[in-house]
């Protein structure tokens, strides 16, 4: 069959603008006709972006101090990553997982030098953050004991948010979330958030796996205290518990490391990956340190139409060349130091919290859904996890001076949300 190229777009323009330049409140109108409403009414229609900025439909700007929800590491349109993309699927798109590709290879090799992971380890490439937990999930139910001395029960927090497919429900903790959905998968067993001694006495011989966050995001960036991880690792060894860390928000330089957890000096056995590892583009993974762990899953037990794909695996390498080559981390360690202590220089913000550029700080009035709805207005998106607590987790090339543009705009934007009330 002869090769052609189609250059007249026309007929995807018409798809999109069926009755041409649309407004936002038109397109929000065909919005609420069209798809279900499980998010409720979009704030903006967003149409371009471009750096750590982005257009709505009706050609307003914005900051976005969000990066959808730690997603765009890199920011929007990122010339490099978006010609890997072009290029890898002009060449190979998609294979199924009954063969590879030298992206997916590479990719796995990258993920495991860069998680320091030790010799027989493995990675498994899923579509999204949840994608990689119900695998975690999976891995945990494999470590099942014996039938003497079974083991059937996960640990997970309170205040975690795991994802919302049902195994990942399973370990979110917010009843809200969960309640519609019972009965859930069995087992789980939520304990308070950063109680060294309740985890003690939690894990015994009876537990599978513990799940962590080393810094809870939708909890309101709540960072485990020193000591937790370390303490959670002696005692999930002692127990032969698995000890899964959820790294979906807070890995791939977040914080300003490639993971959260490097720091607390242990080796876990797992780590779950998403959000910022494709720039933007859906991937997640899961990475299982060592052979004993990376055994738990054989040949059938699970698996994935798209994940590992050429094109996602492609960006995902696109997005970690940058990130390592333009030194990025050490970037998002100082800005988000400049960030932070900004905003704790702010009257009415009573706490900040956090690490790189994911931060959360609470507000001396119940006002957070407020502040979002008055910094969209003046031309930021930020994000409020609970009703005195806003979350901000931007792009990680977010420059100093568009800190200072968003520092300087926030007691404003504090005292309209208050105004409102």
């Amino acid at each position: 069959m002869e090769k052609t190229t189609i250059t007249d777009l026309s007929p995807v323009v018409e798809l999109v603008e069926t009755r041409g330049h649309a407004t936002g409140a038109e397109w929000l109108s065909r919005y609420s006709s069209s798809l279900l409403g499980v998010f409720g009414t979009p704030q903006r229609v967003l149409v371009r972006g471009s750096g750590c900025l982005v257009w709505d439909a009706d050609g307003k700007e914005y900051l976005d101090l969000l990066g959808g929800i730690a997603v765009n590491a890199l920011g929007h349109a990122h010339p490099f990553v978006t010609s890997v993309i072009s290029s890898q699927l002009a060449t190979l798109g998609h294979v199924s997982n009954f063969f590879t590709s030298p992206t997916q290879i590479a990719l796995a090799e990258k993920l495991l030098e860069i998680t320091r992971a030790p010799a027989g380890s493995k990675v498994f490439f899923a579509n999204s953050g949840t994608e990689a937990v119900e695998a975690a999930f999976k891995l945990a139910r494999r470590n099942a004991g014996s039938e003497e001395k079974p083991r059937t029960k996960i640990i997970a927090l309170e205040g975690a948010f795991h994802g919302r497919t049902m195994g990942a429900l399973a370990l979110t903790a917010k009843e809200a979330y969960r309640a519609p959905f019972a009965p859930l998968p069995g087992g789980v067993v939520h304990i308070p958030f950063g109680d060294i001694d309740a985890l003690r006495a939690a894990v015994d011989d009876t537990v599978a796996a513990v799940f962590l966050e080393p810094i809870q995001g939708e909890a309101g960036v709540l960072p485990l205290p020193a000591g937790y991880l370390q303490a959670a690792r002696e005692a999930t060894s002692a127990a032969g518990a698995l000890l899964i860390l959820d790294e979906v928000q807070t890995g791939i330089g977040r914080t300003g490391q490639w993971l959260a957890s490097a720091d607390a000096g242990i080796v876990p056995d797992a780590v779950t990956l998403a959000k910022g590892l494709g720039g933007g583009f859906p991937i997640g993974a899961l990475v299982t340190f060592g052979p004993e762990t990376s055994a738990l899953l054989t040949a059938g037990q699970h698996g994935t139409t798209f994940g590992g794909n050429p094109v996602a695996t492609a960006a995902a390498l696109a997005t970690l060349h940058v990130l390592e080559s333009q030194h990025v981390l050490d970037h998002v360690r100082r800005v988000g130091e400049h960030l932070r202590s900004g905003l704790a220089a702010i009257d009415g913000v009573t706490a900040v919290r956090g690490e790189g550029l994911l931060i959360g700080f609470d507000l001396d009035a119940d006002v957070a859904p407020g502040v979002v709805d008055a910094g969209l207005d003046a031309g930021f998106i930020v994000n409020s996890p609970g009703p005195h607590t806003i979350r901000l987790a931007p792009p990680l090339i977010l420059t100093t001076d568009q800190a200072d543009r968003f520092l300087a705009a926030l007691p404003a934007i504090l005292q309209r949300a208050k105004d409102a009330q």
